[in-house]
């Protein structure tokens, strides 16, 4: 089995003492690439920063720029210019989007970023890695003005309905699934839902160090790592009545197309 873990935020600073045996443990695992998630305009160049300090990396290193919805009230001018120029190097422009679950920057200012963040991707011809949180109104509107002008877009971590599903879809939109689909509390209307996307739009991820897999059985496992991808892609193989491994090599091609990137064996 062969993955690629399209979010991992490895420049957590819980990564910080054991980084390396990180990748390599995913490595091990059978994950051949991670790509980084960018997160704001420091953890983008964080994340380019370490890539090319690593080029021998166990897995191969990719990383996207952007700026969370969180962090929306730190971009200006020249934060969206040092975007820009990572774009030349990261395969997609976010984590970007909406979140009025939290609200930690103000809901006008988010739009903005997110429209900015739009813009920039429609430029540089980039995909985008998108974040939606109790905001899908607005969130899908804005994105509806903008996926026509955008090389395409997954939105990352789906948990959402049906119907916003079905209207991510219409929109063609890739769809990220990470260990909440683990979740006996949280999980199940993802674990309904999830047959309902078509082979070609599944895009698998970690989100790791946050959302765990509840189902590992491992009473002491305090942070998410890329090493239990297998784990979900079983998890989203059992809700959709199909084998891993096939689970496993759709995503695999997904990936590899949706962000133009290229992975040797492992």
């Amino acid at each position: 089995m062969k993955l690629i873990d399209i979010g991992i935020n490895l420049m957590n600073p819980s990564f910080d003492k054991d980084r390396g045996e990180v990748v390599g443990n995913a490595r091990k695992a059978g994950v051949a690439a991670l790509i980084i998630t960018g997160a704001s305009v420091k953890i983008s160049l964080e994340a380019a920063s370490y890539i090319e300090r690593h080029p021998e990396s166990p897995c191969r290193l990719y990383f996207t720029a952007g700026v969370h919805p969180h962090e929306a009230s730190t971009l200006d001018d020249g934060g969206l210019e040092t975007l820009r120029g990572l774009g030349r190097s990261a395969v997609a422009i976010g984590e970007c989007g909406l979140d009025y679950f939290r609200d930690y920057s103000p809901r006008s200012v988010q739009r903005r970023c997110f429209e900015k963040q739009l813009e920039l991707a429609a430029d540089l011809g980039l995909p985008l890695f998108l974040h939606e949180r109790g905001a899908f109104g607005d969130f899908s509107a804005m994105l509806k003005t903008f996926m026509p002008k955008v090389q395409a877009a997954v939105v990352h971590c789906f948990t959402g309905s049906e119907g916003e599903l079905e209207t991510y879809l219409d929109l063609g939109c890739h769809i990220g699934i990470t260990g909440w689909i683990c979740d006996e509390r949280r999980g199940q209307t993802l674990q309904g839902l999830v047959k309902k996307i078509p082979a070609r739009r599944l895009l698998l991820e970690t989100d790791a160090p946050f959302l765990i897999p509840r189902d590992l059985g491992q009473k002491k496992v305090r942070r998410n790592e890329p090493k239990y991808l297998p784990h979900i892609a079983a998890a989203v193989a059992r809700h959709q009545g199909k084998d891993p491994v096939q689970v496993a090599e759709e995503s695999y091609a997904n990936t590899l197309e949706f962000f133009k990137i290229e992975c040797g064996p492992l």
